[in-house]
């Protein structure tokens, strides 16, 4: 009998802070800017100069920790972790190591139907290092240390995901955290929010975890799971084939989806951590952190519950509206211009988010082109039963694409559906006279062919007869072909 395995799974999540400056220097915190144009001799690290903690830094930080229910730390301080990196020009990275900013907090994460605690480690404060530039032939790489000194978190869960879809769900969760908060733009293409993941695969009924893999280099949350699956399978079948599985980190390789080796995993004491001598150990007040506490936003668990109570919409279309913060503000602004709820949500996770999805469009563009107004006015048109629904779904696309009003592309191509009864009842009756056939078995009992008939009728009329008055005005008409 084959044995089963169970999985271990936790995160790292690394997330760059919005600030206007660095963490400890007064240069500028900003992406794109041209390579080495925001550095000083402190994110340099020159000789003689001091590092300063950056106050907007520290309170940001102490909200996200809050966020995630962490306890926070009554005395801090920060400490040196020593590496060599050609991005790092210190030689060490400025972080915590033993006395953190925050610890023990947790997440609630939905997968389906069951909903799960993950634990949270510690959130702690850290700058980041440089970045590489390689040439694509591989002859050289070039240094830009403009995010040397990015202020930084580190988010560390605890071990508690046993799939990688649930390690999917506590980084969707994660993240629509940490954008409400409005700290960070959650870039993972610029690198404002990275992730390390470290998975174990031990036999059932063992107690012990199995030797831990950490896996880098993924760039979306697609190739997080997409990774973790892959590891998963590889370390299964070590194991069944009587193979140890070895305690290392792996590069995730998008192109030809596998993990490779990158080196034997560092311990701690690798690093050489010890206190940062020009940075003291210190304390936040109680009442500092009870005011920015006061600061944190309603968060996406809490406003899910309010618009199931007050918009009376699903469970499910909550959930996925208020995953995403740009989405949740949309569907409000829509509701306090007239919108009916449940008819905005339809469109929203319907035509409007499929159009997006396969045209890449991240939903804070909407507005760009198609402003909460718009499907407002294109649900009024529905309403007064200027256009139908059918016709409905191309406006959304032409009011997307190209920005005009709804009025306005229905006048332009002349969209405006048929509610004249007379001009209906002529069409219905070319139909019949044209299908013997279909309408002969309709008559005989098979109902099941009115659809087709509905279908010539609309074709006829080019999708803009009303299609209930259709439905209706053709069903009188073959009701009088059975007398």
């Amino acid at each position: 009998m084959a044995k089963e395995y169970k999985t271990t799974i936790g995160l790292e999540v690394h997330l760059q802070l919005s600030t206007r400056t660095k963490a400890f220097c007064g240069c500028v915190n900003q992406f794109g800017k041209e390579a080495n144009t925001a550095v000083c001799p402190v994110c340099l690290g020159f000789p003689g100069s001091l590092p300063v903690l950056n106050r907007e830094y520290l309170r940001n930080a102490t909200k996200v920790a809050l966020a995630l229910h962490c306890k926070v730390a009554d005395r801090m301080k920060f400490d040196r972790k020593n590496y060599f990196y050609p991005d790092l020009p210190k030689n060490y990275q400025i972080s915590q190591y033993d006395m953190p900013l925050s610890s023990n907090g947790f997440v609630m994460i939905a997968e389906g139907d069951q909903v799960k605690r993950i634990g949270i480690t510690r959130v702690h404060m850290e700058e980041d290092a440089g970045k590489l530039i390689h040439d694509e032939a591989g002859l050289f790489s070039l240094v830009d240390f403009n995010r040397s000194g990015t202020p930084l978190l580190e988010i560390v869960s605890e071990p508690d995901m046993d799939s990688p879809q649930q390690a999917y769900c506590y980084l969707t969760t994660l993240k629509a955290i940490l954008e409400y908060l409005d700290v960070s733009d959650c870039n993972m293409q610029e690198g404002s929010l990275r992730c390390d993941a470290n998975i174990s695969v031990a036999p059932k009924g063992d107690n012990r975890l199995g030797a831990k893999v950490e896996l880098k280099n993924m760039n979306t949350f697609k190739g997080v799971r997409l990774a973790l699956e892959y590891e998963q399978k590889r370390q299964v079948k070590l194991l069944s084939g009587g193979e140890k599985v070895i305690q290392q980190t792996r590069l995730w390789d998008e192109h030809k989806k596998t993990t490779e080796l990158m080196r034997t995993k560092e311990e701690a004491h690798d690093y050489r951590y010890f206190p940062e001598p020009d940075l003291v150990p210190f304390k936040i007040d109680a009442s500092v952190v009870e005011e920015i506490r006061k600061t944190i936003p309603e968060m996406p668990s809490d406003k899910r519950t309010r618009f199931i109570r007050d918009y009376k919409i699903s469970d499910y279309d909550a959930g996925v509206i208020v995953a995403d913060k740009s989405m949740s503000e949309y569907f409000e602004e829509t509701i306090g211009l007239g919108g009916d709820p449940k008819s905005m949500a339809n469109w929203l996770l319907s035509d409007v988010l499929r159009y997006m999805n396969a045209h890449e469009i991240e939903f804070k563009l909407l507005a760009v082109n198609m402003p909460a107004k718009a499907l407002v006015d294109m649900q009024a048109l529905i309403d007064n039963a200027t256009i139908s629904g059918k016709m409905a779904k191309d406006l959304v696309c032409d009011i997307m694409a190209t920005g005009k009003s709804p009025a306005q592309i229905v006048k332009d191509k002349a969209m405006v559906q048929i509610t004249d009864a007379g001009e209906i009842e002529i069409h219905a009756a070319e139909v019949i006279a044209d299908n013997p056939d279909i309408v002969k078995d309709y008559l005989s009992g098979n109902e099941k062919v009115f659809g087709f008939l509905v279908g010539q009728l609309m074709k006829r009329t080019k999708g803009k007869a009303n299609p209930k008055l259709a439905n209706r005005l053709l069903k009188k008409r073959l009701d009088k072909e059975k007398r």
